[in-house]
């Protein structure tokens, strides 16, 4: 039915609207005669048509076109072209052949007029949406030559609007957000519609907005198309999305106006509005009173129905836990509290707890009055394991004199089975921490005792791990650690720092602190080193040397005398006896070596050897050696070629008076004839001794270039 009443208000506007266009033409020459806009100067204008009866006729003088301005409506789809309007000149009086020009936008194409009558008509469909207005020009011009009778004259002609546009929303659909329970006028979004229609020219652009669908959630301004909360109270875990449907219209919203409509989709953000709330208001776990510390004992839950960061919560024990037995770790991920063991259980001592645990939100809004939280009764129930014995201590001091007898009784452990069974407990060494076996335990009380000998100065410390076993179940075992500190005692002397070895010079002076002596002490008294330094009874009158106490446990060994010569003796021997403090005290007899050395004037050693006393020219005894060796050698040389000249060999040619023959050489090769008389040495084959008398030049030779050899050697020296 609204239909229906849409159409035959359309049919009636059509109506008025045709009749309005039929009445242009006879309204609107009249009064627009004014407004004539011409360049001519002379003729005058006249109305050409619609006069009525009584009226007088109007003349004005240097006027020619009778109006500037015309109107068409956009749209008309007729029959027939439309008038738009009819041109008329004071020329055209009866009998002048003349015609009238039209030129300009659409001029032929849209736009035609009559050369006789001056009307003008629109020839095709316009739309102002397309173009609102053309510019054209008119002239007057001889019907025979086309001479211009007139200077042309400009006038527009503008498309008037009708409602042919609806709105429409450009940017839609259109999403939104608003948080839950805001008040009622919050504003959400804002839309907007355009149209396409004239603006300024009637109603037809002027839009009103209204709601579809979405009431009575939310509500939109008519005018500002701004969306607003209508509803108190919208709560997100109820409903968290609403589709909404707005219409613009145009025509300010009157009957007949065209409409558009777009979507608006609301999402309500989440607020910390729900607290956290647990599955169950009671968790029972049954826990192993073996489970090691730090492993979980069981899990609870608190479910929030909010979301994101508003949904998440901490756990804490806020009750029975005064011991200090169990922590609650938050899960973040899974949004879980565990329940964590933080000190060992025993059945025997409490077998059941209950806690008090507390589910709190992480954040809270101010204006919901939070932190919300709730709580929930946690009841532990210790089961009863077979635990492994336990000792008295985790760690045992124990101390044994070195060089303790064998079998004596160190210390000892004790362990105790806490299980109720109260089982028998066995204790063992690990060898693997005494390699050496040096100690023993009773498998029965835990007494340790010595099976080696001990001496504090290789180890000081020994740590064993004692276990003890249980008889009824041998998987149960438990350790402990034994530290062994072997006591010292005085069992060894002191002895020197080191291997001393003093220098005395010849021309010292008496009571010259020759040498420094300190001693060591391998044994650790509780007191400190305390040693005593004195000569061996038969050197207490020594005439050569005496010992001065530093007072800091060394001595200084000092000259008696400045007699010392290295002829006489060039090394001296001081034993010296060092006592500690020890009870009983140790000693020992320790010999200083001092050498007897010539030294220059200012006290520097240059040399401590007797034979470098017999060499003035400052050779050394290594020097004296070399000129040595090669003096014999060279004397070998000699007899060596004596040798050779008594034993040599039979001549090979022997010489006779009477004796001619003729000395033929044989060989393979061809003779070179005169030029080869140099191959061989014919008076050095007769004459023997000439070669002899050679050797022995080259032998003397040979002698003097091994003696200058040598001799460069020990001057470098």
């Amino acid at each position: 039915m609204p239909k229906r009443s849409e159409e035959m208000l359309m049919d009636l506007w059509m109506s008025l609207l045709l009749v309005w266009i039929t009445c242009i033409p006879c309204v609107s020459m009249t009064p627009i005669i004014g407004q004539s806009k011409s360049t001519q100067t002379g003729g005058s204008a006249v109305v050409a048509s619609g006069l009525g009866e009584g009226q007088r006729l109007l003349s004005r003088a240097k006027r020619g076109w009778v109006w500037n301005q015309m109107f068409v409506l956009e749209e008309f789809s007729g029959p027939d072209p439309i008038l738009v309007g009819r041109l008329h000149t004071d020329l055209d009086v009866g009998g002048k052949n003349i015609k009238y020009v039209l030129a300009g936008e659409g001029a032929g194409t849209i736009f035609a007029i009559n050369e006789l009558t001056g009307d003008i008509h629109a020839m095709k469909r316009l739309d102002r949406e397309e173009k609102a207005e053309y510019t054209l020009t008119a002239q007057v011009v001889n019907a025979d030559t086309d001479e211009p009778l007139e200077p042309p004259s400009e006038f527009i002609i503008k498309v008037q609007d009708i409602n042919d546009n609806p709105p429409q929303f450009i940017e839609g659909p259109y999403r939104a957000s608003v948080p839950e329970m805001s008040a009622v006028g919050t504003p959400v979004t804002r839309v907007t519609a355009t149209d396409a229609d004239d603006p300024v020219y009637g109603n037809s652009a002027k839009l009103v907005y209204s709601i579809l669908e979405g009431q009575p959630y939310f509500s939109i301004d008519p005018n500002s198309a701004t969306i607003k909360v209508a509803l108190h109270g919208m709560d997100r875990e109820m409903r968290e999305e609403y589709l909404v449907v707005i219409q613009a219209k145009d025509m300010g919203g009157h009957m007949g106006g065209l409409s558009g409509t777009t979507t608006v989709t609301v999402t309500l953000t989440d607020v910390n509005d729900n607290p956290p709330k647990f599955s169950k208001s009671l968790y029972e776990f049954v826990i192993p009173e073996d489970l090691p510390i730090g492993k979980m004992g069981g899990k609870v839950k608190a479910n929030d129905r909010d979301i994101g960061e508003n949904s998440k919560s901490t756990y804490s024990i806020v009750e029975g836990d005064e011991q200090g037995m169990f922590e609650i770790f938050t899960d973040t991920q899974a949004q879980e509290g565990i329940l964590r063991l933080k000190r060992p259980l025993d059945y025997e001592s409490k077998r059941a707890f209950t806690l008090k645990v507390e589910a709190t939100n992480v954040r809270s809004e101010p204006s919901s009055g939070g932190p919300f939280k709730d709580s929930a009764t946690v009841k532990v129930v210790v089961d009863d394991s077979d635990e492994p014995p336990i000792f008295s201590k985790p760690m045992y001091l124990l101390e044994v004199n070195e060089n303790a007898p064998i079998n004596t009784v160190i210390g000892s452990v004790t362990a105790r089975d806490p299980d109720s069974s109260s089982s028998i407990v066995r204790y063992f060494i690990d060898r693997h921490t005494d390699l050496e076996r040096q100690f023993n335990i009773n498998v029965d009380d835990g007494k340790i005792t010595l099976a080696k000998p001990l001496d504090r100065e290789t180890d000081m410390w020994h740590n064993i791990t004692v276990t003890a076993t249980e008889v009824r179940n041998h998987s149960q075992i438990s350790r402990a650690i034994v530290a062994i500190r072997v006591m010292d005692i005085n069992d060894n002397a002191p002895e020197f720092a080191t291997e001393y070895e003093a220098f005395l010079c010849e021309n010292g002076k008496p009571g010259q602190v020759i040498q420094t002596v300190s001693a060591v002490d391998k044994d650790d008294p509780i007191q400190g080193h305390y040693f005593d330094y004195r000569l061996v009874p038969e050197m207490l009158n020594n005439p050569n040397f005496t010992i001065k106490n530093n007072q800091d446990n060394s001595i200084s060994v000092l000259a008696k005398h400045d007699t010392f010569r290295r002829q006489k003796q060039e090394m001296y021997f001081l034993p010296i006896i060092v006592t500690d403090n020890g009870n009983p005290p140790m000693s020992s007899t320790n010999t200083l070596t001092i050498r007897v050395c010539g030294c220059s004037k200012d006290g520097i050693v240059q040399s401590c050897n007797v034979e470098a006393y017999v060499l003035p020219i400052g050779l050394s005894m290594g020097a004296l050696i070399a000129i040595l060796a090669c003096i014999i050698l060279l004397l070998v040389i000699v007899v060596l070629f004596v040798t050779l000249r008594r034993h040599k060999n039979e001549p090979l040619i022997i010489k006779d008076d009477e004796d001619v023959r003729e000395n033929i050489i044989r060989y393979d090769d061809e003779g070179g004839g005169e030029e080869d008389t140099e191959a061989f040495d014919i008076a050095t084959l007769q004459n023997p001794d000439g070669i002899n008398a050679q050797k022995g030049l080259l032998y003397t030779t040979l002698c003097i270039y091994t003696l200058q050899v040598w001799v460069a050697s020990v001057t470098s020296l």
